[in-house]
């Protein structure tokens, strides 16, 4: 090849390394400065080595100067440009790539490369005999080790980027496609010259076939954002989600969206991509700056995903939103935010809520009709024994006015008729005072939760409140309700008398219950102990039946579940488990056994 053509191909490839640079260092994406830096680098050195070859062939000859002497400005290019080369690949494949103190090991071939270059003349290890023509070179000892070095380090570098490319885009991807050509190039021109398959070849093609390569590794870099985390997230996108979702970079620039998201929230990608997802929020109010800030330094210091969710007015719909940190080799690159749209679920949510009210509303409706049944048989005895009473005050009082004007009625007569008269108030007062304590307990039971009043209460009042409530059924079922207080009068519990009193109603009925299809007496065991270690009260209610079944056991408390059939709603013993964890602070427990029958334990502490 002729000089003027060498001359030529160099300003070519000059040009073209210029345009490069220019282009390159015009990207506005923060993410990329660290690898738009080391690609300079690369550039640079790229550039210096074609400068050197220039001032060789325009003056070598006209200043009468050695053209080995140009390489002293050639030589400080080549043998830098491998280690820019792979510090580039290392950064594109983890952005958060430094360099660290070993790395510096990397420049001591170069350097003593540099340093043999310029004291040749006095040892020759580097040239033996030096040509612009590549056959006729004569390669010193340490030239072999300096190109070996050289061509180790390129090599590296190259196979990162196309190994890199064929993993995430695959191996007939137009990235794969165009490292393999950025390889290729100098591979070819440095063998053809190696095996001198072209007479003559000159060692200015070698600058211009790395100027070629290393214009195509531009292009797949930077022409098609392969540096950009948008491919990484979109083969994770492609793999596990169809609905809206954005995707930032490090610096939380929107990098990417789905038609879905700009449909769904009204938006086009002019005015989302490459803009601060702080920058949109404030635009479209939906989201305080603060909330994703936090959002966003979370999941990079625990890389853990964050699930929240949102009811967006705009578009009306509740999202759920997934906020996962985009890693690589374990370092965060980004942000993947991915919306579900959960309304329909919401909806649904909603309608168990309400229908779960209803049936809360229903077991309580049912309770007190049952409850209203049974005291209104146990008002009779009193309502008759009251009216027994009045009529026996009629009879009294008649005969005291007829005994006034009775000359043989004596003053001990009077005293007699008084003395019956008061017998029966008294009477009367005992009945008037129970129907008093059975309203009272009722109206108790009547009210709402968020009606009642938290209070000091003993167990004697709650053990008084339970049997006026539950002495019809016990009646009506023929079971004895054995009571045995053993705590000090002086223990209270701090809560709302009447929830609690439901909660050991409802176990008593469920222990009635046990007995049905059973031959055996029934009879059922409430007591009342103090523990002195843990300072609680703890109620007992015990039954001698067959015992729980095993598939009841493991979600008595957990689930609406129920051991009587159509007639049960389920409900009585998930509410009383949570009454007592939430109004109490306490605990429910329970101990069964096949046969030898079940007993329901409240832990409550003592106020």
């Amino acid at each position: 090849m002729s000089k003027e053509s060498s001359l030529v191909l160099l300003l070519l490839s000059t040009l073209i390394l210029l345009v490069m640079f220019y282009f390159i260092n015009k990207t506005k994406s923060s993410s990329r400065k660290k690898l738009v830096k080391y690609f300079s680098i690369v550039i640079v050195l790229l550039l210096i080595w074609n400068l050197g070859l220039i001032l060789q062939l325009s003056l070598s000859e006209k200043l009468n100067v050695s053209p080995i002497y140009f390489d002293f400005i050639t030589y400080f290019g080549i043998v830098f440009v491998p280690i820019a080369l792979l510090l580039m690949s290392k950064t594109f494949i983890n952005p958060n790539f430094k360099i660290r103190k070993k790395h510096l090991l990397l420049l001591i071939v170069p350097i003593i490369s540099l340093t043999m270059l310029y004291t040749n003349d006095f040892h020759h290890l580097f040239y033996i005999k030096y040509s612009t023509v590549l056959n006729e070179i004569v390669y010193g000892p340490f030239l072999y080790l300096h190109l070996a070095y050289t061509y180790i380090l390129i090599a590296i570098s190259l196979i990162l980027l196309l190994k890199h490319s064929i993993k995430y885009t695959g191996a007939f991807s137009i990235q794969s496609i165009l490292f393999l050509i950025a390889i290729a190039i100098p591979v070819v021109v440095n063998v053809a010259g190696l095996l001198n398959i072209f007479n003559g070849m000159d060692i200015y093609l070698t600058p211009i076939s790395f100027a070629l390569s290393v214009l195509f590794i531009a292009i797949a870099i930077f022409k098609f954002d392969f540096l950009n985390i948008n491919t990484i997230a979109t083969q994770f996108i492609i793999r596990a989600i169809t609905d809206s979702y954005l995707v930032l970079n490090r610096e939380n620039e929107i990098t990417l969206c789905n038609k879905s998201f700009l449909d769904n929230f009204a938006i086009t990608e002019e005015n989302l991509l490459n803009h601060n997802i702080f920058d949109v929020a404030e635009i479209r109010k939906e989201f305080s700056r603060d909330d994703i800030e936090i959002c966003l330094e979370l999941i990079k210091e625990t890389k853990k995903k964050i699930t929240t969710e949102k009811y967006f007015k705009r578009n009306d719909k509740y999202y759920s939103i997934d906020i996962s940190p985009i890693l690589k080799n374990d370092s965060y690159i980004g942000t993947l935010i991915i919306l579900k749209d959960v309304t329909e679920k919401e909806h649904d949510k909603l309608q168990i809520k309400s229908n779960q009210d209803l049936l809360i509303e229903q077991e309580r409706l049912a309770s007190l009709g049952q409850m209203i049944g049974g005291i209104a048989h146990n008002l009779k005895t009193p309502i008759f024994s009251i009216a027994g009473g009045l009529e026996g005050l009629s009879d009294l009082i008649k005969e005291f006015d007829e005994s006034i004007d009775d000359p043989q009625v004596t003053s001990e007569d009077m005293h007699d008729i008084a003395k019956d008269m008061n017998d029966w108030i008294v009477k009367l007062k005992e009945h008037v005072s129970y129907m008093s304590d059975v309203i009272t307990t009722v109206k108790g039971q009547t009210v709402t939760m968020s009606e009642s009043q938290n209070a000091r209460f003993t167990v004697k009042e709650l053990f008084d409140h339970v049997v006026i409530l539950m002495q019809h059924e016990l009646k009506e079922k023929l079971t004895i309700l054995n009571i045995s207080n053993n705590v000090p009068y002086n223990s209270t519990i701090y809560g709302n008398i009447n929830s609690l009193v439901q909660v050991i109603n409802n176990l008593i009925s469920n222990a009635i219950e046990a007995y049905i299809n059973t031959d055996k007496e029934r009879i059922i065991n409430l007591s009342a102990n103090y523990d002195e270690n843990t300072k609680h009260i703890i109620i007992s209610v015990q039954d001698f039946g067959p015992g729980l079944p095993e598939e009841v056991q493991e979600k008595v408390f957990k689930e609406m579940i129920t051991t009587k059939g159509k007639y049960g709603t389920g409900l009585g013993l998930f509410m009383s488990y949570s009454n007592i964890k939430a109004h109490f602070k306490g605990n429910l427990t329970f101990k069964t056994e096949k046969d030898k029958g079940t007993t329901f334990i409240i832990s409550i502490p003592s106020r």
